[in-house]
């Protein structure tokens, strides 16, 4: 979650195909017809063919009896194998206004909140009209996901879908955004410029990525839009709802769908609007084939950040989310039933039917998924709410909290999961499954107000956050115990306050957020430092975020040693967040959110942008 984001809801809380021509081959048809030889070495010239004569050359010439039988080519050598280990030169922190990445690596902005995603005039420098802005990219770049094109290259082309968790005022309108006395079309601006949009992109033969203009699966969906609700609660709900929003981080089913998080209970850019309609998982085809946008209730209520799963060889899976509350609950979402591979439109309501648990962090390094379900673990008519115990050396007074029905515990999924045990965590942000389903990481981004202490958290005023790591039974999405480890403590090991130096073996950082597992098991680490915000003690004065951490930037951790490489630095006043990739992980996707200096584009406003990162020699990313 953004600092921008939670100071705006403050006032509201609560590869290529083979071509075989077979007997079509040009060798073919000549064989079986010597009179087109002529024809051939004479005629293709005039179009372009040239490189067909060395193949006609190597035939024997019926017209030529005395030509020689040429030399055997030599055998090519073959193409070395990718490399995926990690050899880049760590870059130094720093506060440039600019993004910074190892020697050997290009950087390009690929889409800029105000560009059009649909057909449309696209941001030049002056305010837009609501029609105009509903058909832009929106505000605060977050996560994302890359989809794979039937009959296209995979790296070379695909669908983006982009998170877009608040708007980049600066490029709507004047001043600052207040829903109290906001006009209709400041209101209709603002929520233009979240949700998601969906681009098609491609890499042209510069080797350029750029969203292709004009597909048909260039879609914004925005705040303004209307959705519909499915699972157990849905009747609780409007019937259309207006508008998803705070549409933070995100994750992907293995059907192909797309996973966007509300990362917020109401609507505090429209809090006329009922909050029970907000703050749950919205799924959403980027190929527009299944069902319209659907928010799936039976995932629970609470300020979702994202969503990764684990799957097994009998199609059963588990959607893992982090609530990213101060505190907040990890859960995990069984469905009923085994998901389709081969079908589709046979998972479109696969994730309205099932159970939804949350975590439950013993002491001994042991866990347990305990079930939120009406009648279970404590969740009846007149349940005692704990509240947020973390937080005060002095527990609060129980709240009353009636669960008469399974509408009722996901509706107050935060309540319940206090209730049936789970355990507060230091903002849990993004989870990601590594690709042996062995381990499942859990950011905690951090907690300046926790008081008391546990095993899973053990700094109080953890100003800088930790990374969490645990693996289920059996490594089994159907598992209902784990075991946990703590992976790493973040921090400033130059800092006066042991409290807030961490553990971390290298590159040090604050307030990982972003998190992912790529296919070939390396783990990438994004951070979302307060800027301003206080970092402890250094050289005996008191220092803010940048000056203990430098600008917001990206790391690769390795998982055994733990040592931490700084791959990217952004630029200021950003965060850096959202990760997505080609199949050959030559190509990697990153948003850059809330940038507030002279980027992307010297001379205009700062802008929220998803740029390309690539190696200049081809070779995968880390390399």
């Amino acid at each position: 979650m953004s600092h921008l984001t939670d100071e705006a809801r403050a006032p509201f809380r609560d590869a290529e195909p083979k071509i075989d021509a077979g007997d079509n081959c040009l060798e073919a048809i000549v064989a079986a017809n010597p009179a087109r030889r002529s024809v051939l070495k004479n005629g293709l010239l005039g179009l372009s063919m040239l490189p067909m004569l060395g193949a006609l050359a190597a035939c024997g010439d019926d017209d030529d009896n005395s030509s020689p039988t040429p030399a055997p080519s030599p055998t090519p050598t073959p193409t070395p194998a990718p490399s995926y280990s990690i050899a880049f030169a760590p870059v130094a922190a720093n506060q440039n206004d600019t993004v910074t990445v190892p020697t050997g690596y290009t950087v390009d902005v690929l889409l800029k909140a105000g560009d059009s995603v649909e057909a449309g005039t696209a941001y030049s420098g002056s305010f837009p009209t609501p029609a105009d802005a509903e058909k832009w990219a929106g505000g605060n770049h977050d996560g994302m996901e890359y989809f794979e094109l039937s009959g296209v290259n995979a790296n070379a082309g695909g669908l983006l879908a982009i998170n877009h968790e608040l708007a980049d005022y600066n490029i709507l309108f004047s001043g600052s955004y207040n829903a109290a006395t906001a006009t209709a079309d400041q209101k209709a601006l603002a929520l233009s410029a979240v949700g998601i949009s969906v681009v098609e992109v491609a890499k042209g033969t510069d080797g350029k990525w750029a969203v292709k203009a004009g597909s048909r699966f260039n879609k914004r969906y925005t705040g303004n839009g209307s959705y519909r609700a499915g699972g157990p609660a849905a009747g609780q709900l409007s019937g259309s709802i207006k508008g998803m929003l705070n549409n933070c981080s995100s994750g992907r089913t293995p059907w192909g769908t797309y996973l966007t998080c509300e990362e917020t209970t109401n609507n505090y850019l429209d809090p006329t609007q009922p909050a029970t309609n907000y703050g749950w998982v919205v799924e959403i085809d980027p190929y527009q084939e299944l069902a319209e946008p659907t928010k799936r209730t039976a995932m629970g209520r609470f300020s979702h950040e994202n969503v990764a799963y684990l799957n097994d060889s009998n199609n059963r899976v588990a959607f893992y989310m982090g609530d990213d509350s101060t505190p907040g609950c990890i859960y995990k979402f069984v469905p009923n039933r085994a998901y389709s591979a081969n079908n589709r439109a046979a998972n479109t309501d696969l994730l309205d039917y099932g159970t939804l648990y949350v975590a439950r962090f013993n002491a001994d390094g042991t866990g347990e998924w305990r079930a939120l379900v009406q009648g279970q673990n404590g969740l009846v008519a007149g349940a005692a709410d704990p509240g947020n115990v973390s937080q005060s050396t002095t527990p609060p007074a129980p709240v009353t909290v009636n669960f008469n029905t399974t509408a009722d515990v996901l509706i107050n999924t935060q309540a319940a999961a206090r209730v049936a045990g789970g355990t507060l965590m230091d903002r849990p942000e993004w989870i990601t499954v590594a690709p042996n389903k062995q381990a499942i990481f859990v950011t905690l981004t951090n907690n300046s107000g926790r008081r008391v202490t546990d095993n899973p958290n053990p700094r109080a005023t953890n100003l800088h956050g930790h990374i969490l790591k645990f693996r289920e039974a059996s490594d089994s999405p159907l598992a209902t115990t784990f075991t946990w480890e703590l992976f790493l403590l973040a921090g400033n090991p130059q800092l006066a306050e042991a409290n807030l130096k961490g553990n971390i073996n290298g590159d040090f950082f604050s307030s990982p957020d972003g998190l992912r597992i790529d296919p070939q098991g390396r783990l990438w680490v994004q951070t979302d430092h307060n800027l301003t915000g206080n970092a402890g003690t250094l050289n005996g004065a008191a220092v803010n975020m940048v000056q203990a951490f430098g600008n917001n930037s990206m790391y690769y951790i390795d998982q055994t040693s733990k040592q931490s490489k700084r791959f990217l630095v952004g630029p200021t006043g950003c965060e850096i967040t959202g990760i997505a990739y080609t199949p050959d992980l030559k190509t990697f996707f990153i948003n850059i959110q809330h940038p507030t200096g002279n980027w992307p584009v010297a001379g205009q406003q700062p802008r929220s942008s998803t740029i390309v990162v690539t190696r200049t020699d081809g070779q995968p990313v880390g390399n």
